[in-house]
């Protein structure tokens, strides 16, 4: 017994383990939840239950934020609010960028949601392995932060003044490295990742083939590696506490997968959040240098202008596209859907 809570109270990356032990159990539960309980049969989502169970995962982050700031704090809690607020606005581009994957494979909705809820698990380790080494390195050398700070600074410009790029999903390397090394089916079983089929050298073997479903799952994982570059940097420069960072990053991105099916049809609808996000990078970005300059900036400041910036961007956008009017690239309904 004694052991037990020598090794619960160790510390962990500046936390109590117990308390790593707890978010990681509160996750799993959840995640367990929503496969073994609201899906356990296949079924296609509508939008009316991913805004069901896109409201449960923001209450659990939200109740996980207020317990955050009650046990720790009112700064640690803002922190973790504004961290929160920043991730799930910026995996907004990832929403687009998913719809595509979906489209280009010709996935049905009745199975997106099997590759959505896979896909995190690999946000949960691709993420805390990011995070680990962005904690490191800032322990190990403070002058990062000056790195984190231009390179947000410069994605934010450059977020104002580029137009929108629709990737090509066919030239995507990690696409075209799977495709020379592995089998790969023509077409979808059902919602089986893998599938044994005769051996196509004519072998008279059955061998282990991948389907389009996998290659989709594949490709959404390297996609939030990508939006990742700029979302760590941008929740470092709000704290450099890894258990909040860690987990506002981790409930963002539960709640955007679980409103996936509502915002996919209206994603086309939130085309000058862009330009919201991209003075919240700026903004982030100069907050380092004003804290590294003038002193720390207050957590007040951070959190109400992060929160009135982005709440800006969503309620332009809504009034600006109402009755189908506004810019913005194409509906993810109107890309072509073609199996490869």
């Amino acid at each position: 017994m004694d052991a037990l809570l020598a090794v619960l109270s160790a510390d962990f990356l500046g936390k109590p383990a117990w308390i790593w032990f707890t978010f990681i159990a509160i996750v799993i539960a959840l995640l367990a939840f929503d496969l073994g309980v609201l899906h356990r049969k296949t079924h296609e989502i509508g939008i009316v239950e991913s805004l069901w169970l896109s409201a449960g995962y923001i209450a659990m982050g939200c109740l996980f934020g207020t317990w955050v700031w009650w046990y720790f704090g009112p700064e640690p809690g803002m922190q973790y609010f504004t961290g929160f607020f920043v991730e799930k606005s910026l995996a907004m581009d990832n929403v687009f960028v998913i719809s595509l994957i979906f489209s280009y494979f010709a996935i049905p909705r009745l199975y997106q949601h099997r590759v959505l809820v896979w896909g995190i698990l690999g946000v949960i380790v691709l993420r805390g392995i990011m995070i680990g080494l962005g904690a490191a390195l800032v322990t190990e050398f403070d002058w990062i932060l000056f790195i984190f700070g231009a390179f947000l600074l410069v994605t934010g410009v450059k977020m104002l003044l580029v137009s929108d790029n629709m990737p090509d999903i066919e030239k995507n390397p990690i696409l075209k490295f799977l495709r020379r090394r592995l089998n790969v089916t023509d077409k979808l079983h059902g919602e089986k990742f893998f599938v044994k089929l005769p051996d196509p050298k004519g072998s008279g073997r059955m061998v282990r083939f991948v389907t389009p479903l996998f290659l989709a799952l594949v490709l959404i994982e390297f996609a939030d590696l990508v939006f990742a570059v700029d979302s760590v940097p941008a929740i470092f420069a709000i704290t450099t506490d890894p258990f909040i960072v860690y987990t506002s990053n981790i409930f963002a991105i539960l709640g955007l997968r679980a409103l996936y099916f509502a915002l996919a049809a209206m994603v086309h609808r939130f085309h000058y959040l862009k330009y919201a996000l991209s003075l919240v990078l700026v903004f982030i970005g100069g907050k380092i240098f004003y804290n590294q300059f003038y002193g720390k900036l207050d957590p007040v400041i951070s959190l109400s202008v992060t929160f009135g910036l982005l709440a800006a961007g969503v309620i332009v956008s809504l009034v600006m596209t109402r009755g189908g009017g506004g810019g913005g690239g194409p509906k993810a309904e109107e890309v072509p859907a073609t199996a490869r």
